[in-house]
């Protein structure tokens, strides 16, 4: 999903759906998502140190998690917005075999800044993995 032209400001409503957004969680994703943020912990990278932590395989960071929700705001809004603020809670973990997948819906406008706040989540077959919002300046 990613917007070839930018939203403009007085194109956008509050309420507004997203388009969802499935996202394959694959070991390269979870691995090469902890390396490039050099995030070394084993239990994101070696599936025998997660498994003695208790856990059924690798799991996915924050990091990881943090720029797969700012590639599905800034996929919606286009090249031209400019990304304001991050704030996400996480839930159920992402590990390899499962989808998670991003719907959103724009929750609040402000004209004087010409910000939209988007609410969003990430949801996989466990559950909600990251819900949270992101403020985003649109031409």
């Amino acid at each position: 999903m990613t917007s070839k032209k930018t939203r403009r400001f007085e194109d956008v409503r509050p309420g507004e759906a997203l388009p969802e957004l499935a996202i394959p969680i694959t070991v390269p994703l979870i691995a090469g998502g902890a390396i490039a943020t050099r995030d070394y912990f084993a239990g994101h990278h070696d599936a025998e140190a997660a498994r003695a932590l208790g856990a059924p395989h690798i799991f996915m960071n924050i990091l990881t998690t943090s720029g797969l929700v700012q590639r599905y705001a800034e996929g919606w809004a286009g090249p031209g917005a400019r990304f304001g603020a991050l704030k996400i809670k996480l839930g159920a973990p992402n590990y390899p075999g499962d989808t998670m997948t991003f719907s959103g819906e724009v929750s609040a406008c402000d004209a004087d800044k010409r910000s939209v706040e988007i609410t969003l989540k990430g949801k996989n077959s466990m559950g909600n993995h990251v819900t949270g919002t992101v403020a985003l300046v649109l031409p």
